[in-house]
């Protein structure tokens, strides 16, 4: 069966880390552990925790929320189905849709509209709005200018893989209708710190920085591109502003770490380790 890891779930579901984080400590997901002991996700825990913060963000109370999460649960496949999956609710029943097959969820009063789908081995997960319709549409995909932030986005995750370069076009276009997008701006440094163009990325970065103040997974992005630019200082101040925003980021702690150490700084180093095995240890509870 497969998993995703924490950066997947970033990627896909558009949820900082320390978002991530919160939505396990309280208990509406329990991932598995990998090799490294790192999280691994399954489908439902993907969807269940998109559903979670769409939940949380609609102020319903928690109680309901993990009520309505488990039930839910229960419904869902282990994997996408290759038709895809549509969850939505409106008044008190959710209606989850499996190809010509649905069933009701009961799980409050609340709106919540998921598409689920694979497109090219990407998984994707997009929140829908529920409007009266507006008459007949075209089939035709529109034209680019036609476009929205978010479906700029979704073209990048889904070309990201197959064609990186036309991904980076698209999430240059989320973030000229979108300034604040971090998801994005941080995809469109990471493709290109991926390419070979570190300077580029870490020009990406800097502007995501001016848009969207020091994001914890964009600081620690930014700190890796450093690194390898062979610019140890200001790697050091990337990772303390990304652990800053999260101090439960383990990896924040670990490269600092490593860092100190490397500069001949012990106490510096131990300090970071001992975070870092402490926040591993608590995972792992």
């Amino acid at each position: 069966m497969q998993t995703y890891s924490v950066r997947d779930v970033e990627r896909v579901l558009r949820l900082s880390r320390s978002t991530i984080r919160g939505l396990i400590d309280v208990g509406f997901v329990t991932p598995s552990r990998g090799a490294r002991r790192e999280y691994r996700f399954s489908f439902q825990d993907l969807i269940v925790l998109r559903a979670a913060s769409a939940l949380i963000q609609a102020n319903v109370p928690r109680r309901r929320i993990r009520r309505s999460l488990e039930e839910l649960r229960r419904h869902l496949p282990e994997t996408v189905p290759l038709s895809g999956l549509s969850i939505s609710a409106v008044g008190e029943q959710v209606v989850v849709r499996d190809g010509a097959s649905h069933w009701q969820v009961d799980s409050g009063q609340y709106v919540l509209g998921l598409d689920v789908s694979v497109e090219n081995g990407v998984l994707r997960v997009v929140e829908r709005s529920f409007e009266p319709a507006a008459g007949p549409q075209s089939s035709d995909a529109p034209p680019g200018d036609a476009l929205s932030a978010e479906d700029w986005f979704n073209e990048g995750l889904d070309l990201e893989d197959s064609d990186p370069r036309a991904a980076i076009k698209a999430y240059e276009r989320t973030v000229e209708l979108e300034s604040d997008n971090v998801a994005a701006w941080i995809n469109w440094g990471r493709l290109l710190h991926a390419s070979g163009k570190a300077r580029d990325a870490e020009k990406v970065y800097r502007r995501a920085i001016d848009q969207c103040g020091k994001d914890s997974v964009l600081m620690f992005n930014l700190g890796v591109l450093l690194e390898d630019l062979g610019r140890t200082e200001p790697a050091l101040e990337a990772y303390q502003a990304a652990i800053s925003d999260d101090p439960n980021l383990a990896d924040g702690h670990y490269n600092l770490a490593r860092l100190y150490e490397s500069l001949g700084k012990p106490q510096h180093a131990i300090r970071h380790f001992g975070q870092y095995r402490r926040l591993l240890a608590s995972e792992t509870r």
